[in-house]
């Protein structure tokens, strides 16, 4: 197993960078769960906030790459882990902006097991970033991979048993679309986890 701590020194900056895109990625998570578990107001604010502090993050990494004569990864792979990740926060914002419009409509729908699944799948996106600092160990790297695909799995067959009740028909049309919708944009939320664990799994074996 490579370390990379060895190779590159332990304050890669790179590897900064990208551990505070996911702790940024986990933020934006804490708080839609808020949202969804009813516990506070939204305010797309401080979604925007994350997401544009992330941006920067993004941004920071890319001229980095331009400056840096040696990195801690290849090029590519750090540029597709750090767009992987920025897109769980701009994913989780376009969710409040709908949210917003329409949180009259959907008050009473149930988003607690999402939000749990959300919390889990988030935890592990920050853990697979620092398993990848810490050196490409790709058995726990599967470990956690594996996990996160469990998690998708999970989610999308919650997707459609939620799918299932919603047009049930006992809910009028526009409730119907209302909720689909926040229900689809929640399932890209998961995708996104899950492309983070795939390109850090494929990092991790490329390194190994």
């Amino acid at each position: 197993m490579i370390s990379i701590q060895r190779l590159f020194g332990k304050e890669d900056r790179f590897f900064d960078l990208l551990i505070a895109s996911a702790e940024e990625a986990r933020q934006s998570i804490v708080g839609l769960n808020h949202i969804l578990r009813h516990e506070k107001a939204p305010s797309l604010d401080k979604f925007a906030e994350v997401r544009k502090k992330d941006k920067a993050i993004t941004q920071e990494i890319s001229e980095l790459l331009v400056k840096s004569f040696v990195t801690a990864l290849e090029r590519e792979d750090i540029e597709a882990l750090s767009t992987a990740l920025y897109k769980i926060p701009k994913t989780v914002e376009k969710f409040v902006e709908r949210y917003l419009i329409s949180q009259d409509k959907v008050a009473t729908t149930d988003f607690n097991r999402h939000a749990a699944m959300l919390d889990e799948a988030t935890g592990l996106v920050v853990e697979m970033i620092q398993a990848l600092r810490k050196g490409m160990d790709i058995v726990k790297m599967k470990e956690l991979n594996d996990r996160m695909q469990t998690i998708e799995g999970d989610a999308d067959k919650l997707m459609l048993e939620c799918l299932k009740e919603l047009y049930g028909g006992k809910y009028d049309a526009l409730f119907v679309v209302i909720v689909s919708n926040l229900y689809d944009l929640l399932e890209k939320v998961f995708d996104r986890c899950r492309d983070v664990g795939n390109v850090a799994k494929q990092i991790a074996y490329k390194n190994s």
